[in-house]
């Protein structure tokens, strides 16, 4: 569906984009014809992606972010501002997965940035971007989290409660842009996937088990243009 161009003349932000999900999804909205903003820390790491795009004939702008830096998401959001007029597509993809260890013993300089990274960047992106997705004639928000933040598991307590809080944001989010805006919000859980982050929290498992980074980019790729209820909610299985 994606070499369809079905979203020819979409301009796309997403977070997280210099691997993994994130990577694989910029690369498939790009088939699809959307303009795309690429982010994350390392700049050599989004210029591979970015001429992978380019490579295969997609438009790409790369925009080297940390999200633990004060106002950065804001001077993101004002130099995408200064280039287009609205932004019709933003994937949250950017995650920290701490230290994976017992409640009573978590790192409180990795829980910050995972909280950091996790839920402040996220309400720093809704917020900055508001206006600009609200410009657009069909603005979607799609958050990626993980089953943790709703089913809890020992040794993850860091981690998915700042996914369920990130999830919390998304959803009243949903809720207040429905009525006033053409704004959707859908929140993806992308399942067992072949990515680094995975093989950090599971180093003995057999990766060649796992679907790969492509086919949860497909359906969100696929999402966007759907005209789904916002606080949707889906996994890939």
């Amino acid at each position: 569906m994606a070499e369809e161009k079905i979203l020819l003349g979409k301009v796309a932000l997403v977070t997280g984009a210099s691997r993994g999900i994130g990577a694989a999804t910029a690369q498939a909205l790009a088939r699809a014809g959307a303009h795309v903003i690429l982010t994350a820390r390392t700049a050599a790491d989004l210029e591979q992606i970015e001429d992978q795009i380019h490579e295969a004939g997609g438009a790409a702008t790369i925009a080297p972010v940390d999200l633990t830096e004060p106002d950065a998401v804001a001077r993101l959001a004002a130099a995408v501002g200064n280039r287009w007029d609205r932004l019709d597509h933003l994937v949250i993809s950017a995650a920290y997965l701490p230290l994976l260890t017992s409640v009573a013993h978590i790192e409180p300089k990795e829980f910050n940035k995972a909280l950091t990274v996790n839920v402040l960047a996220t309400q720093a992106l809704l917020a900055s971007f508001d206006a600009l997705l609200k410009r657009s004639q069909a603005g979607r928000i799609v958050g990626l989290t993980s089953s943790v933040a709703q089913t809890p598991r020992a040794y993850w307590g860091a981690y998915a409660a700042t996914k369920a809080a990130f999830e919390m944001l998304l959803d009243c989010h949903a809720q207040e842009v429905e009525r006033i805006s053409r704004v959707r919000v859908a929140i993806v859980d992308p399942g067992a996937t072949r990515t680094a982050m995975r093989a950090r929290a599971f180093p003995g498992e057999d990766a060649a088990t796992l679907k790969s980074p492509d086919v949860v980019a497909a359906r969100i790729t696929a999402l966007l243009v759907q005209d789904f209820p916002t606080g949707h909610r889906e996994r890939v299985d």
